[in-house]
C-alpha cells in the first residue's frame, strides 16, 4: 500500500517524469508477477539483478531484506555497482519490530546505507539518527496517506457525542515490538478510575485462542478474566479486510500503539486518516509523524502514570481534526514529485537522461 501510494493520482503527474515500477517477481516462478507468495523478494539476489539489469534504471529498497544474510545483500549492492544502477533506499526502520534483538537488522542497515546514492527517510528525527549513526543525510518525505481516499472522504464524519470515551489496543500477532500486557493493566486502571470509559482489544485469532501457532496464555487469560466486567471488551478475529479493519478504528476515540521499540507506524497514519487520536510511546519517532498523545514506553518498561496522563489528555482534548482527503491527496503529490524528481536526478547524474 506504502508503494502504491508513492505514485501520482490519476490526472495529478503534469509534466513529472513517468515512473514505472516494475511488479514483484514470484519466488517459485521469476518470470512472473509474485501475489500473496512474495517472500523474499527475488530482486533483492545479486542473479536475478546480473539477469535482468537491462529492465530497470532506479533501485529502490523499502522492506523485505530481513531473511537475507547481509553478505549476500551486500552481493546484490556490488552487482548495482558494477551495471552502473543507483540504488536507493527509504529507510522505514531504524529498529525492526520483529526482531528481539537490534542486531540483525543493524548488520542490514550497515550495509544498505553506506551504499545507497539516496537516503529517504520519513521524519526528522530519524533523518538525524541516520546521520548521527553513519555520517549519511537522508531526505524526510512524510508517509503517505494509508486509507483509500475516497474512504477517508466516507469517514469524515465527526466522532460520536455521546457513549463512553473508547481506547482501543490492538495486539494483531504480538511483534516482539510490542509490550500490551502492563499498557492494557494501565488503561483499565484508567478507565476505573475515570468511570465513562471503554478499554477495547483486539487481537487475532493465532495470538489469543489455545490452538493458535503464537498463543500468548499469560495475555488471553488475563482478557479473559477482565472482559466480563464491562470496561474490558475483546475482539477475537483473523486479519481484517480493509474496510472492517477502518470501520473499526474510526470507531475508537483513541487509538494506543504498545509498542516498547520501533520506529515509524503505519497504523499511526491510518488513524490519522480516519480522525481517531493516537496515544504513542515515545520510543522511535511516532510523534514526529503527526500529532500525537505521548507516553513513556520503552526497552525498561511502562511509565503507566505517563499513559493514564496520555489518555486524559486525549480525552479532554476532543476529537482531533483529521486531515481531508484533500489534504492526503495534496501530499501525495508531493511525494510523488519527489520521488519522480529524485530518480530523474540520479539518472541524470550518470548521464541517462540527457
Amino acid at each position: 500500500m506504502y508503494i502504491r501510494h508513492l505514485a501520482p493520482l490519476p490526472g495529478a503527474a503534469g509534466e513529472l517524469p513517468a515512473v514505472v515500477r516494475l511488479p514483484d517477481p514470484d519466488p517459485d516462478s521469476p518470470d512472473r508477477a509474485a501475489t500473496e507468495k512474495w517472500w523474499p523478494p527475488v530482486m533483492l539476489h545479486a542473479g536475478w539483478i546480473e539477469e535482468n539489469a537491462s529492465s530497470f534504471d532506479v533501485f529502490h529498497i523499502h522492506f523485505g531484506f530481513d531473511a537475507q544474510d547481509p553478505r549476500d545483500l551486500q552481493e546484490a549492492v556490488s552487482a548495482l555497482k558494477r551495471h552502473g544502477k543507483p540504488l536507493v533506499y527509504t529507510v522505514h526502520d531504524l529498529r525492526n519490530p520483529h526482531h528481539e534483538s537490534p542486531a540483525a537488522h543493524d548488520a542490514h542497515l550497515d550495509v544498505l546505507i553506506p551504499a545507497a546514492d539516496e537516503l529517504i527517510t520519513l521524519t526528522a528525527g530519524a533523518a538525524a539518527e541516520i546521520e548521527r549513526r553513519w555520517g549519511r543525510l537522508a531526505r524526510v518525505l512524510p508517509h503517505p496517506h494509508v486509507v483509500e481516499l475516497e474512504t477517508m472522504a466516507g469517514f469524515a464524519r465527526p466522532h460520536k457525542a455521546n457513549g463512553p470515551f473508547r481506547v482501543g489496543v490492538h495486539v494483531k500477532s504480538l511483534r516482539a515490538s510490542m509490550e500490551p500486557l502492563p499498557v492494557i493493566r494501565a488503561l483499565l486502571e484508567a478507565a476505573r478510575e475515570d468511570g465513562s470509559m471503554v478499554v477495547q482489544v483486539n487481537g487475532h485469532c493465532d495470538v489469543l485462542q489455545p490452538d493458535g501457532a503464537r498463543y500468548n496464555a499469560e495475555l488471553a487469560q488475563f482478557l479473559r478474566d477482565h472482559s466480563g466486567s464491562g470496561e474490558l471488551e475483546v475482539k477475537i478475529h483473523d486479519f481484517l479486510p480493509d474496510d472492517e479493519l477502518w470501520e473499526y478504528l474510526a470507531g475508537l476515540d483513541l487509538s494506543v500503539l504498545p509498542y516498547r521499540f520501533g520506529t515509524h507506524s503505519g497504523w499511526l497514519e491510518a488513524c490519522r486518516d480516519l480522525g481517531t487520536a493516537v496515544a504513542a510511546p515515545d520510543c522511535g519517532f511516532y510523534a514526529d509523524q503527526g500529532p500525537v498523545f505521548s507516553y513513556s514506553h520503552n526497552e525498561a518498561g511502562l511509565d503507566a502514570a505517563s499513559l493514564k496522563a496520555a489518555v486524559l489528555a486525549a480525552r479532554g482534548a476532543g476529537p482531533p481534526n483529521p486531515l481531508t482527503a484533500a489534504d492526503r491527496a495534496r501530499q501525495r503529490d508531493t511525494i510523488a514529485r519527489a520521488h519522480a524528481e529524485l530518480y530523474a536526478s540520479l539518472l541524470d547524474r550518470i548521464g541517462v537522461l540527457q
